[in-house]
């Protein structure tokens, strides 16, 4: 099937334009410049922006087929079996996968030079060419990135997965024509926050398997962070401590190889460690091979590896840990995961007393950071930058069923709001206000972090809205700084109660300045309140919360308080109810009625994955505007190197140029998490 780039709906696979929104299915946009370009262009010919996506490809060869000795006539026999497998092979390759075979499958032997395709279906074309000794070797693997020419079709792997998503108790579908090889990559992608690859697709040809994962190849090694004179020991003592867990991660599937090797030990946007493939560890079978391969004393080898490659001087505790380790006394990942928490604590007390006054001085003075904007103002970005993971005290086992919980990594936000194009007042406000407890840096306290995002559209053509607006973010910021004090979200009766209270202070000055029908003044509201990984969402008319992440894509949260809505409820259909002319009349406002006429949603979330919300007023959502470009002005905004300012005055600039009839308003908040092992 193909899923739409625009709406994420799925297609048949003969189809070029998008059933459900009529976008492209054969063209893709740069994200730079909005070119469009064919699918398999490696660069935009209008900018020179990089517009492919690229994999790495894991080729290996098995050795040639087992033939059984026969007489001259068996032997002609046989061979001619021998090439029927070899093309049964390949067209159950075609069965199996979801692309349209465009490539000569006729040819007996692949050809492996830079240009060609990969797989028989002609979908990952090689943009440079294997190695020679892997053509001419019986048992070989080796590395080469290809272009995904068909980056719209949802690969076999992708489909798998998602089944097993959806049906987690199910036998994938298909499992019996996944190459052995790659069963790995699958069993450990719920880890994929720990560095593991991710896994985008997998076949068989012949004698050789083919694995394409995530291609990590312009990350920087982890030796190159280990030379900056940046990073603190504090740091270091970080990394070891993820390699302890994610030796133990890779230990039931024979795979703590992939940790002994230099080269492969790299780092992500967020400077944590990263895998950029995974190794069998083929010694653990060899004869030859020592015990303590096999044992933590092998992480030790590799630690010293990195202080003598980057020439950086190692320091007491650590030398006494690695002497330990050497001589046996520290003989399990539980142990040294124990050690190198006492190691941490003794280096914070050691160094970072200023850090804990500056922390003190914060959580005294400065924790309560209120950023309260409207009209052309733009509020800061905060960001709250906690320790990556906890401590993880017993081993992990069964592995591939266990779900891991969440921890917060960072909390930033950025919000902005315009007049538009068309208006001569701004009738949208919006309020952020974060808290930030103590942090003790990397595991030795669990950080905690706390957000309140108030959004509110003042209604239009009814005075006063733009009072309106700033009364309703300001009562509920004074409402929930008096009613949320404990460590969890408030409870939905409490939420509740806020909306209630904010829509009483409207509707009482409606009432004493005796306004009435479309004198009297209203707001929309959509509110978000973030405990950590958790999150409360209220909600009151058309103003909107979206989320975005790299597995979901775009997801609409709110559902909007207007006649047309209520009627796709009542059971009519959506081009009818929208036909109406009122389809568009909101059905709840703050403050034109009273608590009797009101009833905010509040729903509950859990943050499972790296998360962007995006609040928003109707100058910024309307006309699907969001749904049309999020994975240009969105996506690329859950990445920690993007700017969120930045990204929020893109929003507003793209609102006004396809939308600009109204103000426009947009508060980004991206959560960044990791697993915690604990």
């Amino acid at each position: 099937m193909l899923i739409c780039p625009t709406c994420n709906f799925e297609n048949p696979n003969g189809n070029k334009f998008c059933q459900n929104c009529g976008a492209s299915l054969t063209e893709k946009e740069c994200q730079q410049c909005g070119v469009f370009l064919p699918l398999d262009a490696v660069e935009c010919h209008t900018c020179d922006a990089t517009c492919a996506e690229v994999w790495l490809a894991i080729a290996t060869k098995e050795g040639e087929p087992e033939v059984v000795k026969l007489d001259n006539k068996e032997q002609k026999e046989e061979k001619v079996d021998l090439e029927d497998i070899e093309q049964n092979n390949k067209d159950n390759n075609s069965n199996t996968s979801n692309t349209s075979n465009t490539s000569n499958t006729s040819q007996e032997t692949p050809n492996f030079e830079a240009g060609s395709y990969l797989d028989s279906q002609g979908r990952y074309k090689m943009l440079e060419s294997l190695p020679t000794f892997f053509e001419n070797t019986v048992k070989a693997q080796a590395c080469v990135k290809v272009l995904d020419c068909q980056p719209y079709q949802l690969s076999p792997i992708d489909a798998m997965l998602a089944n097993s998503q959806e049906h987690p108790t199910n036998t994938l579908v298909g499992e019996d024509k996944i190459p052995s090889l790659a069963k790995t990559y699958i069993a450990l992608q719920p880890y994929c926050n720990l560095g593991i690859p991710l896994i985008h697709d997998a076949w068989q040809m012949g004698n050789m398997q083919v694995i394409l994962v995530e291609d990590r190849s312009d990350w920087f090694y982890l030796l190159e962070l280990w030379q900056d004179e940046a990073t603190t020991s504090l740091q270091i003592i970080h990394y070891f401590y993820q390699m302890t867990q994610l030796w133990d991660v890779l230990e039931p599937f024979n795979c703590r190889q992939s940790l002994l090797d230099l080269n492969n030990l790299r780092v992500d946007e967020d400077q944590s460690l990263a895998l950029q493939r995974l190794y069998p560890d083929i010694r653990k079978y060899s004869q030859d091979s020592s015990s303590e391969d096999n044992t933590v004393k092998a992480l030790g080898k590799v630690w010293n590896a990195l202080f003598r490659e980057s020439q950086r001087t190692q320091f007491g505790l650590l030398l006494e840990l690695l002497g330990n380790l050497e001589s046996g006394k520290i003989a399990t990942s539980e142990q040294l995961r124990s050690r190198l928490q006492f190691i941490s604590t003794e280096l914070e007390d050691e160094s970072n007393q200023n850090e804990d006054n500056f922390f003190d001085s914060l959580q005294d003075n400065s924790t309560d950071n209120l950023i309260v904007a409207s009209k052309t103002q733009t509020s800061n970005p905060t960001v709250l930058q906690l320790d990556e993971f906890e401590q993880s005290p017993t081993k992990i086992d069964d592995m591939p069923t266990v779900v891991l919980p969440m921890q917060l990594a960072s909390l930033e936000n950025a919000g902005l709001t315009d007049v538009g194009k068309q208006r001569d007042r701004n009738e949208d406000y919006f309020g952020i206000e974060t808290k930030v407890n103590k942090v003790e840096l990397p595991k030795s306290k669990v950080a905690r972090a706390r957000g309140l995002y108030i959004l509110c559209d003042g209604m239009g053509g009814h005075a006063g809205g733009e009072v309106a607006s700033e009364l309703a973010v300001n009562t509920l910021r004074q409402y929930f700084q008096e009613n949320w004090k404990s460590d969890g979200l408030p409870s939905e009766e409490i939420i509740r109660e806020g909306v209630f209270q904010a829509n009483k202070a409207i509707h009482d000055i409606n009432q004493q300045d005796d306004r009435s029908g479309v004198g009297r003044m209203g707001t929309t509201l959509v509110v978000v309140l973030i405990q950590d990984t958790r999150v409360a969402v209220a909600h009151v008319g058309d103003s909107r919360l979206y989320r975005v992440t790299r597995k979901g894509g775009l997801e609409q949260i709110t559902v909007d308080h207007e006649v047309g809505q209520r009627e796709i409820s009542r059971g009519v259909e959506p081009s009818i109810a929208y036909s109406r002319p009122d389809a568009y009349q909101l059905t709840q406002a703050l403050g034109p009625r009273d608590n009797n006429f009101i009833a905010p949603e509040v729903q509950f979330l859990e943050i499972n994955e790296d998360t962007l919300f995006v609040l928003t007023s109707d100058g910024l959502s309307d006309n699907d505007l969001l749904e049309k470009h999020w994975q240009t002005n969105l996506l690329n905004l859950i990445s920690s190197e993007a700017n969120l300012e930045k990204g929020v005055r893109n929003l507003i600039d793209l609102a006004n140029k396809y939308n600009g009839h109204d103000n426009i308003t947009a508060v980004l908040m991206r959560l960044k998490v990791r697993p915690n092992l604990e």
